[in-house]
């Protein structure tokens, strides 16, 4: 099986922590240089210096806030200008929970512009590279709730519905240029976002947070919350050569708790 990503540069958003920063770390093992992007400058550069590294690999990073979509475009454009991305992780912090008949205006607004305005922003700025290549791999990571809306989380159930469906038109676009774009749903997964939805589920119902994560394992067959680490490997497996043929697809990475084929 082709794995190996040599010479094949990586861009991983939300790379500081969680998810994205397991993600950047299965790429490098793959040989990929990578390029990590989130808001904190001094956590980036020490997290670039600790990726692993075979001789002629090259990691970097990028200080830069999602939500202000024209500086994000920017600053990548001149990244890619530089170093061509063959790789691009969309991955994002979620909204604040709460129900959606409550929610205001400026939150949909916040989220849109934080998710999927930044998605189309990073993808314009490194589409070129990839079409120069005619190789690319473009992975989202959104919700199991682009499945099954999660309760609870009324705005963010609404903003990754519409990540998936412009996912999905982006991989019928593209896949004649040898780019393929897939979207990985994370289930309950051991992150800084599962410690926020605890506390807040605790908040709102006066359980303690024991309880509440009790309750949520009750739901996955697997009966464990995910590792970041889990998530990682198969956002870098769709990154790779070998999956080439794999385009357009939503891949529920949950210990079987989505209930929908």
């Amino acid at each position: 099986m082709d794995l190996s990503l040599s010479g094949k540069h990586a861009l991983v958003c939300g790379a500081s922590e969680g998810i994205g920063r397991a993600t950047a770390n299965e790429l490098a093992l793959l040989g990929a240089d990578v390029t990590l992007l989130a808001r904190r400058a001094d956590v980036l550069e020490a997290l670039a210096g600790e990726l692993p590294r075979r001789p002629g690999q090259e990691h970097g990073w990028l200080a830069s806030d999602v939500s202000d979509t024209e500086r994000l475009r920017s600053q990548v454009q001149a990244l890619a200008a530089g170093k061509p991305v063959h790789i691009l992780v969309n991955n994002t912090g979620g909204p604040p929970g709460g129900p959606v008949h409550s929610a205001a205006d400026d939150a949909f607004e916040r989220a849109f512009r934080q998710h999927l305005l930044a998605n189309q922003a990073l993808v314009q700025a490194v589409l070129p590279g990839m079409q120069a290549a005619n190789w690319g791999r473009i992975v989202n990571v959104i919700s199991t709730s682009v499945k099954e809306p999660i309760a609870g989380l009324g705005v963010s159930n609404t903003i990754r519905g519409a990540v998936a469906s412009w996912a999905k038109t982006l991989a019928t676009e593209l896949g004649h240029h040898g780019i393929t774009v897939n979207n990985v749903l994370p289930g309950y997964t051991r992150t800084q976002r599962l410690d926020q939805i605890l506390r807040d589920r605790a908040q709102a119902t006066g359980k303690s947070e024991d309880d509440i994560a009790k309750g949520m394992l009750a739901t996955v067959p697997a009966g464990r919350f995910a590792e970041a680490a889990e998530l990682g490997a198969v956002i870098a497996f769709l990154c790779s050569p070998a999956a080439g043929y794999v385009n357009g697809i939503n891949v529920p990475v949950d210990g079987g708790r989505t209930k929908s084929l």
